[in-house]
């Protein structure tokens, strides 16, 4: 993970941190809604393939609370609160970032072979996605 701050991620953004165990076979992360992910998961999606130079999210939520983890290689995410910004380095599946409503995401460089694993805290609602960086910044 990067070496930012969590008093520098935008507001309401928090690094989540999986309990780990690891012995000579190798590591297992686990985490529990309600308990190490802050809300009850009612849709999980990943996304993989990404070709290079490609970029996934670039949009925020109305409601929807989502926490993101990679689960194999790395990307960037930019958090934008439209006041704050933050640039992580995504490496470690035990380790992941909880995104609240109204902020900005955008998920890019990408290593081969790289995954992210999405929890969200809705189904999927189209009308839920501000997809306009202009509008988003007029909504707050």
């Amino acid at each position: 993970m990067s070496h930012n701050i969590t008093s520098q991620l935008p507001k309401g953004c928090f690094l989540v941190q999986l309990p780990k165990v690891s012995d000579l076979r190798g590591s297992l992360a686990f985490g529990e809604a309600e308990q190490h992910v802050p809300f009850p998961i009612k849709r999980v999606f990943w996304t993989y393939d990404i070709q290079e130079g490609n970029m996934r999210g670039d949009h925020a939520h109305r409601s929807c609370k989502m926490v993101l983890f990679p689960i194999g290689g790395s990307f960037d995410i930019e958090l934008d609160d439209g006041e704050n910004s933050a640039v992580l380095h995504m490496d470690d599946p035990s380790q992941g970032v909880f995104i609240p409503p109204f902020v900005w995401c955008k998920l890019m460089n990408f290593s081969p072979n790289a995954a992210c694993i999405s929890l969200a805290s809705e189904e999927y609602k189209r009308e839920d996605y501000i997809l306009d960086y202009e509008e988003f910044k007029s909504l707050l």
